[in-house]
C-alpha cells in the first residue's frame, strides 16, 4: 500500500462516513496511518457497513446533519484537516422521487455547507466532492467532463446542482485562497457491506436469503459499475494530488471504459453465490436507461486505471457477504480486502 504513503499523519475530514463508500474510504485511510474524523447522520438502522466493519473504532466523529451549517463548521473548525472528503448525501434515486425537498437539501444546501465550512477554516488545502455520473444530461455516448449537467430525476438533478455550487466556490473564493477543489463524478460501486435500498446487490442477497428470485427494476440499463475501493483510489489519488499542485483542481469521472447491463451483473451474481434468480420487472420510475462514462481525463491526469473488472468486484463482494454469514471478523475481513486490493498491478 505504498501509494496511500501521502496519508500517513494527515487530518482527515470526511462526511458521509457513516454509509457504504464512506466507511470503506474511513477503512483504507486509517490502514493508510491517517487522523480521520467523520460527520455524518447515525448509521442505518440494522445492518450497516459501519457497525459491522467497527468504523467508529477506527475513526473519531460526530453524528450530525450537514444541512446544518453551525454544526459542520463547528465539527470542521474544531478539527482542522488538512484534506475534505465530501460524500455526505441522500443517495437513493426512488426516494429522491418521494423526497425531493430532503434530496435537495442534503444533495445541494449539505454540499454549500460543507464549502462554507470549509472557508472558515485556513488549514484546509485540499478539498474532494463526490458526485455521479448520473449529473450528464441524458442521451448520447459515453460521457466526459465537457458533456453538459442535467437530470431529469431529483437525486441526478440536485447533484447537478451541487457540481454548478463547486465550480461556483473554487472560482470566486477558494481558488484564490489556495484551497484545490475537485469534484468525482463515480459511477455506480458494489462490494460488501451496502445494505441500501433499491439497488442491485442488496437486494439480490436480501432476496437470496429468503429464498425468493430476485425482481430486477431495469434489467436492460447500462450503468459503469465498478469495485468500490476503485472510487476510493481514485478519491485518494485526486485529494493527495491536488494537495500538491492545485492546478489539477477541477472535474473528473471515475469508472471503468464500459459499463454493463444489469441483467449482465445479476446474472454473474446468482453463479458466484450458486443459486437465486431473478425476474424482469418494468421500472417503477423513470431513470436513464444507458449510463457510461468517459474516465480517460483522470486517466492522463493521474495515470489512473483500474485494478479490477466486473468478475473481481463480484467475487469479492460475494466473498465478503459469505464472511459476514460465517461470523467474521468483518473489520479484519475489509481490512484484508483493502490490502489485497492496492498490492493489485494496475491493468
Amino acid at each position: 500500500m505504498e501509494e496511500l504513503a501521502f496519508y500517513k499523519g494527515k487530518r482527515i475530514f470526511v462526511t458521509g462516513h457513516t454509509g457504504f463508500k464512506g466507511g470503506w474510504l474511513c477503512r483504507t485511510l486509517a490502514l493508510a496511518g491517517a487522523e480521520v474524523f467523520g460527520y455524518a447522520l447515525p448509521p442505518q438502522r440494522g445492518l450497516s457497513f459501519y457497525g459491522l466493519c467497527s468504523v467508529e473504532d477506527a475513526v473519531r466523529g460526530v453524528f450530525g446533519d450537514v444541512r446544518d451549517a453551525e454544526a459542520l463548521r463547528a465539527a470542521l473548525c474544531g478539527f482542522s484537516p488538512d484534506i475534505v472528503f465530501h460524500l455526505a448525501a441522500q443517495p437513493i434515486v426512488g426516494r429522491g422521487y418521494r423526497e425531493p425537498l430532503e434530496t435537495f437539501g442534503a444533495n445541494l444546501m449539505g454540499t454549500v455547507c460543507l464549502l462554507e465550512a470549509v472557508r472558515a477554516c485556513p488549514r484546509v488545502k485540499s478539498v474532494l466532492i463526490v458526485t455521479t455520473d448520473k449529473v450528464y444530461r441524458p442521451g448520447g455516448g459515453p460521457r466526459s467532463e465537457r458533456a453538459p449537467l442535467g437530470g431529469d430525476d431529483p437525486y441526478a438533478a440536485s447533484k447537478a446542482c451541487a457540481e454548478i455550487a463547486a465550480a461556483c466556490y473554487r472560482t470566486s473564493w477558494l481558488a484564490e485562497a489556495g484551497v484545490a477543489l475537485s469534484t468525482a463524478r463515480a459511477g455506480n460501486a458494489i462490494g460488501g457491506g451496502d445494505f441500501g435500498e433499491d439497488r442491485l446487490v442488496p437486494d439480490f442477497f436480501r432476496a437470496a436469503g429468503r429464498g425468493e428470485p430476485l425482481a430486477l427494476r431495469s434489467p436492460r440499463s447500462v450503468r459503469p459499475y465498478q469495485f468500490v475501493l476503485e472510487p476510493v483510489a481514485t478519491y485518494l489519488r485526486i485529494a493527495a494530488a491536488q494537495a500538491e499542485d492545485a492546478s489539477l483542481a477541477g472535474a473528473y469521472n471515475v469508472g471503468p471504459a464500459a459499463g454493463a447491463r444489469t441483467a449482465l451483473l445479476a446474472d454473474m451474481l446468482a453463479e458466484a453465490w450458486g443459486g437465486g434468480g431473478r425476474i424482469r420487472a418494468a421500472s417503477r420510475f423513470k431513470e436513464t436507461e444507458k449510463l457510461e462514462l468517459d474516465s480517460a481525463k483522470a486517466e492522463r491526469v493521474f495515470g489512473i486505471r483500474p485494478r479490477t473488472d466486473l468478475a473481481d468486484a463480484v467475487r469479492y463482494t460475494v466473498e465478503w457477504e459469505r464472511a459476514r454469514l460465517s461470523g467474521a471478523d468483518m473489520a479484519a475481513f475489509t481490512d484484508g480486502q483493502i490490502a489485497s486490493f492496492f498490492s493489485l498491478p494496475v491493468r
